[in-house]
């Protein structure tokens, strides 16, 4: 682990993207295969391989808790250095007291690790982080600690461990890539690349491919600058999920690669029955079945993250599996195709009729953007009727997609997909192959509470703000953002945060209520989280309002009035 350290500590002294390969390249070709392949896990910022469902299940807290007692310090302390290194990986690395030997190799750490995930209670956690970091020098415990908590922050993603594979085993990135994507395992890939065996990948079903990402675009005009024709769907308000399904076995996974099929135990037994092991890609919904149409999220949200779902919540909020996309059929991959063709096997997967998914230049046949869309649902629905294909339309000029918009609003849906016909399904990658075009639901004038030290880049400075709305004579939580404002306004408003706090807590401080922001969101969600009652889902921060005093922000009633204009909706 010392030699892996070292490495580490070289690969975040440089931003050279160049140097960064070099160095992991150097550093893999230096070790036996084996523990190389642990290592590139590792570098790649997981303790296991991303197909495992193997979890440390460690908290931030815990490791705060075994990070003090090992280093003797208290809360104030451990406060202070990570409200100056912003990280407690090196947290760990500043006030753990030094060791003259080195401690347990890169093997012996990962078996230390499934010893911990294995580890039942909270009591048998903590002394196994303990056993484990008590071992270690400060520079190895520092890196254990960042790769327990998912994130090195040494500026090195998976896609450069993989460029490093490709580089110090003399194989094309292309190879590596697709093996690592067949097998959602870059240790086994780096086996197979230093036996040469690349290209003997198979496809590992239940292991959740990348999903293939959205770019925004603010109008129709620039919707349709970036290919002549779109195919055009609903931009639903629900989950992205990948679907795999194979003989009776069905596991649905969220767009963070966990597996969510628990939360939605009617799905499995409506997608158990295609006649052949596929991977679909599509969207979860709470789905009104009297109305053929998506209801808000904040919905949906009562089934999110339950392993038990009552016959009541299945009866009153129940879901369906809106397909939009394939990846896998016919015992291939078929990513690779463009949308057209991966169209026309899902429709003929789901014994439907054939929808118009010729590419540009090929006829457009019976113009979908004529169809009326309780038409295509009920063309779309196959007889379990929990799983349906999500409509598609076509348009061609800004006057269309404008009234496709319209209409997909009034269905209280977020806005429009754009896709270009001819594109491949690429994994884990935004271009402008696929377009969102949304707008949002609307704005709040809210007081700034709290505010916390942020990570990264912004190491120093106070940039994630918890916000309030007014009740009465009380500012009452309704969300957190750290996007919108400059370096400069947050650099200036770090100075006026640290002037007015009222409770220094460490990474976070409460502040005096005197700041007001212009915050923008997409959905409000009844929650427990805030005293407000609500939470806003993806909130912005607009701008900051320095014209308004705290007796402007916006009431509570406000916001009741925008749940349920969304709610009716």
């Amino acid at each position: 682990m010392k030699k892996l350290a070292e490495t580490c500590e070289a690969i975040a002294g440089t931003t050279k993207k160049l140097q960064k390969i070099a160095l992991v390249a150097d550093y893999l070709k230096s070790v036996e295969v084996n523990e190389a392949a642990v290592a590139a896990v590792f570098l790649s910022g997981r303790p296991f391989p991303v197909w495992e469902e193997t979890t440390l299940q460690v908290g931030g807290r815990l490791l705060w808790r075994v990070v003090a007692e090992l280093a003797g310090k208290d809360e104030s302390a451990l406060s202070e250095a990570y409200r100056k290194l912003g990280d407690l990986g090196a947290v760990a690395g500043e006030v753990l007291p030094a060791r003259s030997e080195p401690g347990l190799s890169v093997i012996e750490v990962e078996s230390a690790f499934r010893q911990i995930a294995a580890a039942r209670g909270s009591i048998a956690k903590t002394s196994g982080v303990r056993d484990l970091l008590e071992k270690m020098t400060p520079r190895e415990a520092k890196y254990i600690v960042k790769i327990m908590t998912g994130d090195l922050r040494i500026g090195l993603k998976e896609s450069l461990v993989e460029e490093a594979i490709a580089k110090a085993y003399a194989a094309t990135l292309a190879e590596v890539q697709r093996a690592n994507m067949l097998l959602g395992d870059i240790g086994q890939t780096l086996h197979l690349a230093a036996a040469s065996k690349l290209a003997e990948a198979q496809m590992r079903m239940f292991h959740p491919l990348g999903f293939m990402l959205a770019s925004p675009v603010e109008s129709t005009e620039e919707g349709l600058s970036y290919f002549a024709e779109a195919a055009v769907e609903d931009k639903y308000d629900g989950i992205r999920a990948q679907a795999h399904i194979s003989e009776g076995e069905v596991k649905l996974f969220s767009r963070t690669r966990d597996e969510i099929t628990e939360s939605f135990p009617e799905l499995p037994n409506a997608l158990a029955g295609l006649p052949q092991a596929v991977i679909l890609d599509g969207e979860i919904v709470a789905w009104d079945y009297a109305l053929g149409q998506a209801r808000p999220f904040s919905v949906l949200q009562q089934r999110l993250g339950r392993k038990k779902v009552s016959d009541k919540m299945l009866h009153e909020t129940p879901v369906a599996f809106l397909a939009f996309d394939i990846l896998y059929a016919n015992g291939e991959l078929v990513i690779d195709r463009p949308l057209h063709e991966r169209a026309r096997i899902l429709d003929d997967l789901l014994n439907l009729p054939r929808l118009d998914h010729k590419p540009p230049g090929h006829g457009r046949g019976e113009a979908q953007s004529a169809f009326h869309f309780d038409a295509q649902i009920s063309a779309a629905t196959t007889t379990a009727d929990k799983l349906i294909r999500a409509p598609v339309f076509r348009a061609t000029s800004p006057d269309e997609l404008e009234k496709l918009f319209a209409a997909a609003q009034e269905r209280g849906n977020e806005g429009l997909m754009l896709k270009d016909l001819n594109s491949p399904y690429t994994p884990g990658k935004r271009g402008k192959s696929w377009l969102k075009m949304k707008r949002e639901l609307a704005t709040l004038d809210v007081v700034v509470t709290a505010v916390e030290f942020g990570h990264g880049k912004r190491i120093g400075v106070l940039s994630d703000y918890t916000f309030a709305v007014r009740n009465g004579d009380r500012l009452e939580n309704i969300g957190k953002a750290y996007s919108g404002l400059t370096d400069a306004e947050i650099a200036e408003m770090t100075k006026w945060f640290l002037d007015h706090t009222i409770e220094d807590r460490g990474f976070l401080r409460v502040v005096e209520p005197k700041i007001v922001l212009e915050v923008a969101f997409n959905n409000m969600m009844l929650s427990d989280r805030h005293e407000s009652g609500y939470a806003l889902r993806f909130p912005r921060i607009v701008r900051l309002r320095p014209d308004k005093s705290p007796e402007d922000a916006d009431t509570i009633g406000r916001a009741k009035e925008i749940y349920a204009l969304q709610t009716k909706s």
